[in-house]
C-alpha cells in the first residue's frame, strides 16, 4: 500500500499510550497493511502504530529471514513471560543506535487479529524480544529507558 514515516525519538507521539482498537474499519485496514509495508522497506522485524504516528493499539512483527511470516496483534497483552535474555536491541525510532537489554526470553501474548478473532502468540528469544519491544511501544516506552550501559552505533535493520 504505503511506506510511512517513521516517527523518531524525541516525537512526543512515542511517549503517549495508544488507545485500544474496538472495530475493523477500511482505515484500520490500510494502517496494519501500510505498518507491514513500512516494516519491511525498513529491515525492521516489528513496528507499532506509534511509530507511524497513529495512537492506536497495533503492532506488526516478522522475525524470519525473508519476511514470509508477519504476526498482526491488535491491543495486545502479555499474559506470560518467564525466563531471560540480555542482547543487543535496536529500534526504527532510534536510528543508527543500539543497546544491551535484558527481556524476558519467553513471550505470551493474547490479541486479536486482522479479522478481529483473538489469537495467542508465543516465542522464545528474538520473537519474544519483539513481543516485548513492540508492546511497550503502545504505553510510550521506548527501549532506550531499559538499556544497561550506554546506547552504541549500530548497523541498520534492527527493531
Amino acid at each position: 500500500m504505503a511506506i510511512r514515516n517513521i516517527r523518531t525519538i524525541g516525537d512526543e507521539i512515542l511517549t503517549m499510550n495508544a488507545r485500544p482498537v474496538k472495530e475493523m474499519t477500511p482505515r484500520i485496514k490500510t494502517l496494519i497493511e501500510d505498518m507491514l509495508d513500512t516494516m519491511y522497506d525498513a529491515q525492521g522485524v516489528g513496528l507499532a502504530a506509534p511509530q507511524v504516528g497513529v495512537l492506536k493499539q497495533n503492532v506488526v512483527i516478522d522475525v524470519t529471514e525473508d519476511g514470509s511470516q508477519p504476526i498482526v496483534l491488535i491491543n495486545p497483552q502479555i499474559v506470560k513471560l518467564s525466563g531471560t535474555q540480555t542482547g543487543q536491541e535496536g529500534c526504527l525510532s532510534v536510528p543508527g543506535k543500539a543497546g544491551i537489554v535484558t527481556r524476558a526470553n519467553y513471550a505470551k501474548v493474547r490479541a486479536l487479529n486482522a479479522d478481529m478473532v483473538e489469537i495467542e502468540v508465543e516465542g522464545e528469544e528474538l520473537l519474544a524480544r519483539a513481543l516485548q519491544h513492540e508492546i511497550d511501544h503502545l504505553s510510550g516506552v521506548l527501549y532506550v529507558s531499559k538499556v544497561e550501559g550506554e546506547l552504541m552505533n549500530a548497523s541498520a535493520g534492527e527493531e
